[in-house]
């Protein structure tokens, strides 16, 4: 029996009208689809083209479903949950470890993209992911430059490194050439972002407050913008979690264990760790929280991260409340 099929059984439904969900498997060139309770209207395969992805998407529109699940596949599902998302249709994009897990827990091992959108839909009954609308196209486009100037500052860190050992004169005036066209490009790149952000009359007006706070610098403040954009609209714990800065507890029976971070997002992690290097030396709130730490013994990982804690925290709590940056007044003498 299929896992959709099991989960079905095993939870049953209240209503008169069953809820529907879709699990949708995106690949380069096809989708494959598993609807719980079968849809006679839903392909379960086709191609992944303009024409069929209108087409399955009004079909999906006039089906109404609970909700659909796909998993994120390294932006080949953007143009699918843009799509859906512009007709109403509830949608769920989630972390494939997670699917992966719930398919090992339900027994399955095999992986074929047919069995994996029936795992979707499984997911999507058992655990029932909330719904989020995706990132605008401005957004979307933002995410991608940022996206290519870590690819580029990546391989002038590597040509760097290639220069250092070089030998060759020849070898060295080709590293050099290739450094100087990744600087150039990267120099674009920045002021190809910074003129979209500025373009932006509510990305201006984030952007200046992010960059009040001392330590905070054009890159932070665009990747802030451009891979969390829910930056202001949660609360301190929730936006910890998405960037993957919560603590987590490893506890059990009378073991307590260290906390540790994991998860998030990587990317706007280590953007915020080398910003908050400079918010330490810079920021007086920062500064002096980490004085505080180091005072009371931590070690030097748990210092960094606390602080890439606190300046999130900050920038969390000035874009909701659109206050800018006040230094804090010295104590009296």
């Amino acid at each position: 029996k299929p896992p959709a099929a099991r989960m079905r059984g095993a939870r049953g439904t209240c209503s008169a009208l069953p809820q529907r969900f879709v699990g949708i498997d995106v690949s380069k060139d096809s989708l494959d689809l598993f609807a719980d309770p079968p849809a006679p209207q839903l392909p379960t395969h086709c191609g992944y083209d303009d024409t069929a992805v209108r087409t399955l998407c009004d079909a999906l529109a006039d089906l109404a479903p609970t909700l659909v699940v796909m998993e994120a596949s390294g932006g080949l599902e953007q143009r699918l949950a843009a799509e859906l998302a512009a007709r109403g249709v509830p949608l769920a994009v989630v972390n494939p470890r997670q699917v992966r897990q719930f398919a090992r827990a339900l027994g399955e091992l095999a992986k074929t993209d047919a069995l994996d959108a029936r795992i979707l839909c499984a997911f999507a009954r058992a655990i029932r992911p909330q719904a989020r609308a995706p990132h605008d196209a401005d957004t979307r486009d933002l995410a991608d430059l940022l996206s290519r100037r870590r690819q580029l500052v990546d391989m002038r860190v590597q040509e760097l490194q290639r220069q250092h050992s070089a030998c060759s004169r020849t070898m060295r005036k080709s590293l050099a050439e290739h450094i100087a066209w990744l600087d150039k490009r990267i120099a674009q790149l920045d002021e190809d972002m910074g003129q979209r952000l500025r373009a932006s009359e509510v990305w201006r007006a984030k952007d200046d407050l992010l960059q009040s706070i001392p330590g905070v610098g054009p890159v932070l403040s665009l990747t802030m913008l451009g891979l969390c954009p829910e930056l202001g609209e949660l609360n301190r714990r929730e936006i910890a979690k998405r960037v993957g800065l919560a603590p987590l507890a490893n506890d059990s029976g009378r073991h307590r264990g260290p906390r540790r971070i994991w998860g998030g997002r990587a990317d706007v992690r280590r953007v915020l760790y080398m910003a908050t290097q400079v918010a330490i030396r810079h920021n007086p709130v920062i500064a002096a929280f980490a004085a505080r730490l180091r005072l009371a013994g931590k070690k030097p990982k748990v210092v960094i991260v606390a602080c890439m804690h606190k300046l999130l925290t900050i920038m969390n709590t000035m874009l909701k409340t659109g206050q800018t940056w006040r230094a804090p007044e010295p104590l009296a003498q």
